[in-house]
């Protein structure tokens, strides 16, 4: 049981694509950083042609980096893995990608994308950060999260893959805008309403994981690990 923000004193997320960051966990990286945590972001994949323009990439690298300096993240890492490719990289190359960022900054923490999301970038980052994060030496993540995406956590096949059933609610109340506020950052990755990806629908959201544990926001997450 988590029972302070002390766990998250060095905070990794692992965000298979820019934006994956805000939408899951936008609230809390805010919330941490605002508490004096360290958060980091590496992006796993990089848009590469002929699926993608340099004019596409450097439009969300830009877009990047504005949204998590509004979250307060110290730093914000590119691994360059081709986008909605990831199954043609050998699952090694990954691996050792994600182990050299968790061997370099020693986080105490790790929010990572849920294994059961549709989208295949998702479940290969979040399998090779589960690898990256063992705890087969003296230092390791002691706390892991999966994080809820939408568009992607909720348009699985339930009962054929993981459901999303989170057991840990961190309140956003104060952070939401922010979030919301990053998000819009990521004009090129934003959709109208009805879309998830909208603001609309992270707002009634964070609505929806607040009221379900008596606040009015949070982020939801699945609890991985904790060493105590």
């Amino acid at each position: 049981m988590i029972e302070s923000l002390e766990a998250f004193a060095r905070t990794l997320v692992i965000a298979p694509h820019p934006d994956d960051e805000v939408l899951g966990a936008g609230g809390t990286m805010a919330r941490l950083s605002a508490a004096g945590k360290e958060v980091t972001v590496a992006i796993v994949t990089k848009a590469v042609p002929p699926a993608y323009t340099e004019e596409y990439f450097a439009r969300t690298q830009s877009e990047a980096s504005r949204a998590n300096e509004l979250l307060g993240v110290k730093k914000v890492l590119w691994l360059n893995q081709p986008a909605a490719q990831l199954a043609e990289v050998p699952h090694r190359t990954l691996n050792e990608a994600l182990r050299q960022v968790v061997a370099e900054l020693a986080p105490t923490a790790l929010l990572l994308p849920f294994v059961g999301d549709i989208h295949l970038d998702h479940q290969l980052a979040a399998l090779s950060a589960m690898v990256a994060a063992r705890p087969h030496q003296s230092e390791y993540p002691r706390t892991i999260l999966a994080y809820e995406t939408v568009s992607e956590t909720h348009w699985n096949a339930p009962y054929v893959t993981p459901g999303f059933v989170p057991n840990v609610f961190i309140d956003i109340e104060a952070t939401l805008p922010r979030k919301l506020e990053a998000m819009q950052a990521y004009k090129s990755q934003l959709r109208d309403f009805p879309h998830q990806r909208s603001l609309d629908s992270l707002r009634a959201l964070a609505v929806t994981r607040g009221t379900a544990v008596h606040r009015s926001a949070a982020e939801a997450f699945v609890l991985i690990r904790q060493v105590l």
